[in-house]
């Protein structure tokens, strides 16, 4: 039945299948751990109970999200010693020790601290209890930067040399670890992460809201959402902006996907919507806004783009698929930061926690931040084909000398195990999210913190008017 499979082919959707299962959980953790570390220092500095409900409600969906996403990041390395047998030869001299300093630094952090944010509430004191959380914060921070390190060598390489055995070795571990993408892509990744909690948290706070359930929890979880709506979607416009034009100096072909375009071109159109047709080498059917590319790529309205002419048919990406994700991501971008716009004008009205149809807006941008994650990895990982190492080593020599049918079985389980294991991890996450916040709101904590005073803010506390 696989027999004529490509083995290539199928490795690839492998690995594509279990690092975008993978990748939704670290770009949600990332964001809650240090957004539980603001509520627990708000319940610190006001001592409003209201902060503390939350925080234990979403210290739950922590532990989990953060366990499903460790059984599913080491899923992953296991599948470069069985079907990318080859890339691991030449390159784990660089890629190696990078993952290596991940765990090192990052994960034995997170684990060791871990247990103490989860069990240690009225266990420990209340300062190091919050210390505990700041580290676990901090380690998920830490564990971005290796990780986005080593991928991003893998899309712009330096500071190694190929050996006459072919195997890459290092020359300069600074210039490995800050190649030239990587402050682009991790600062672009972070703030992602931060905005598919904020995105998820909104949701769920709209949804007690247009519920009136747990109100006094949810406008705390809608207004600090709305926070990071307001601020931090902009600024993540800018960083892509930035992280764009770093892949048109690096990676111009993968630009040329983007956009759609075929030939190069002084002046050159933003094709906002359109059909690619690799063989045909033209996008149909186009809706374009003229000089709008080479504007947004040169920042000058005649500035010259390459087309995908430029580079011989087997050195181009899938065009349509990358073509199609990098729109999908700009799109929930602009509804994001249309969403803080409208925050604002709601908040200037005080109508901010009791607009419905604001309310079922949210709920349905619960998934965007996850949708757009997942959008900008496709088009990070498809637009760099053919390569596996950018200009150095073809995604074709990389794999292991293994049949399709190995791997098609393989892959056929990791589906079965991840629909049950996964599933299941979910639907706990739903109960939790179902049961909400415990604790009464008036409450308050008996760690010597004093009670505050009654205000409004756009945190959503308690207040006299219908903020």
């Amino acid at each position: 039945m696989f027999e004529n499979l490509d083995p290539t082919f199928l490795a690839r959707i492998q690995f594509a299948f279990i690092i975008s299962f993978h990748i939704l959980f670290p770009a949600f953790t990332i964001g809650l751990a240090s957004w539980l570390a603001m509520l627990e220092w708000r319940w610190l500095k006001t001592g409003n109970q209201v902060y503390a409900d939350v925080y234990r409600m979403w210290v739950k969906i922590f532990a989990v999200t953060f366990g499903m996403g460790v059984v599913s990041g080491v899923v992953m390395p296991f599948q470069f010693g069985t079907n990318w047998s080859r890339f691991v030869d030449a390159g784990s001299n660089v890629i190696g020790p990078l993952l290596g300093y991940e765990v090192l630094t990052a994960f034995f952090l997170e684990a060791s601290f871990l247990g103490v944010m989860l069990f240690g509430w009225n266990r420990v004191s209340p300062k190091m209890h919050f210390a505990s959380t700041i580290i676990v914060a901090v380690g998920t921070l830490i564990s971005a930067f290796w990780i986005l390190s080593a991928n991003s060598w893998m899309q712009t390489p330096q500071g190694f040399r190929v050996g006459q055995d072919d195997l890459l070795y290092p020359t300069s571990w600074l210039e490995i670890i800050f190649n030239p993408s990587f402050p682009f892509r991790f600062v672009h990744m972070v703030t992602a992460a931060y905005l598919t909690t904020a995105f998820t948290v909104a949701g769920i706070g709209a949804y007690y809201l247009w519920r009136q359930r747990h109100v006094q929890h949810a406008r705390v979880m809608f207004g600090m959402a709305m926070i990071m709506a307001i601020f931090v979607a902009p600024m993540q416009g800018l960083f892509g902006d930035l992280h764009g034009l770093n892949t048109l100096e690096h990676q111009p072909a993968k630009v040329a996907a983007m956009e759609g375009l075929w030939e190069t071109k002084r002046g050159a159109p933003l094709a906002l919507f359109g059909l690619p047709d690799q063989e045909a080498e033209t996008t149909k059917f186009a809706l374009e806004i003229p000089k709008l590319s080479s504007l947004i790529l040169t920042h000058d309205l005649d500035g010259e783009v390459k087309g995908l002419k430029e580079w011989s048919p087997d050195e181009r990406p899938p065009v349509a698929l990358v073509f199609w994700a990098f729109r999908l991501m700009v799109g929930i971008g602009v509804l994001m930061i249309a969403t803080g716009v409208l925050a604002i004008i709601l908040y200037i009205r005080k109508r901010l926690f009791d607009t419905r149809w604001f309310q079922v807006w949210c709920m349905a941008l619960t998934p965007a931040g996850f949708l757009a994650v997942l959008a900008g990895w496709f088009v990070t990982e498809v637009g760099r084909q053919p390569w596996i190492v950018y200009n150095l080593m073809r995604t074709s020599d990389a794999t292991s000398p293994v049949m399709g049918t190995s791997i098609a079985i393989s892959l056929t389980a990791f589906v079965i195990v991840y629909i049950f294991v996964f599933g299941a991890g979910s639907y706990y996450i739903l109960k939790l999210i179902g049961k909400g916040p415990e604790g009464e709101p008036q409450a308050y904590g008996d760690h010597g913190v004093d009670k505050p005073p009654i205000v409004t803010d756009m945190a959503g506390e308690k207040g006299g008017q219908n903020v």
